[in-house]
């Protein structure tokens, strides 16, 4: 019974720490070179997830912007901009000049 009781605490425990959530942050870059194929879209996806604490890449070929969701506790805009410098992009954060779109945190700096 002990013993029951015991791994029912336990799985408790790790279900309880695999859905706790942080907050997180959102900014959207532009991009140069520019994105022009579905392969420009995985470079950048397959290399920024690596980034500690990003959890979400969205690319856009039309509007030629990545949005990152991260932890900011583990990493910050000027880091990812590192990350992007290290595969041959430049990426520059896009200011925020109207209210939130739908979905978004509210935090973003897009």
């Amino acid at each position: 019974m002990k013993k029951l009781l015991s791994t029912l605490v336990l799985l408790i425990t790790v279900a309880a720490v695999a859905f706790a959530k942080g907050p997180t942050a959102t900014v959207v870059f532009s991009v140069e070179p520019k994105m022009t194929s579905q392969n420009c879209e995985n470079k950048i996806k397959t290399n920024i997830r690596f980034e500690k604490g990003v959890t979400e890449i969205v690319t856009d070929i039309p509007s030629q912007t990545v949005k990152v969701t991260y932890d900011p506790a583990k990493t910050s805009p000027e880091k990812l901009i590192e990350a992007f410098k290290a595969i041959g992009y430049t990426a520059v954060p896009v200011p925020c000049d109207k209210k939130p779109a739908a979905g978004c945190p509210g935090n973003c700096r897009h």
